[in-house]
């Protein structure tokens, strides 16, 4: 069983930058692999990107370039660096897990058993 709690989220102006924590408990959590997912108003969830317990890394084609995942398998945390934030990018941000030994393109919410209650990000123009 593993719990996840986000923390980080806020209002930032265009162009800014955030990051990201996902604090989870259990004492497996280097052999999870995590990911990041969004969700505006009115529309579905989206993935943002994933990575391996060894730090292999999938990002989705809207944050290629300016959001960094990572992950620090001794704190049982990982984070998601946002740069050059775009308005577009406001969305409630959710950190989820799922037991993996191997690198895997997780890009669908159900891959995903666990998941935290998510903090909103907002990006004013």
């Amino acid at each position: 069983q593993v719990q996840l709690v986000e923390s980080g989220g806020g209002l930032v102006q265009a162009g800014g930058s955030l990051r990201l924590s996902c604090a989870a408990t259990g004492r497996t959590f280097s052999t999870y692999a995590m990911g990041w997912f969004r969700q505006a108003p009115g529309k579905e969830r989206q993935f943002v990107t994933t990575i391996s317990w060894s730090g292999t890394t999938y990002y989705g084609d809207s944050v290629k370039g300016r959001f960094t995942v990572s992950r620090d398998n001794v704190k049982n945390t990982q984070y998601l660096q946002m740069n050059d934030l775009k308005p577009e990018d406001t969305a409630v941000y959710y950190c989820a897990a799922r037991y993996a030994i191997s690198f895997g393109r997780y890009v669908e919410e159900g891959e995903y058993p666990y998941w935290g209650q998510g903090t909103q990000v907002t990006v004013s123009s």
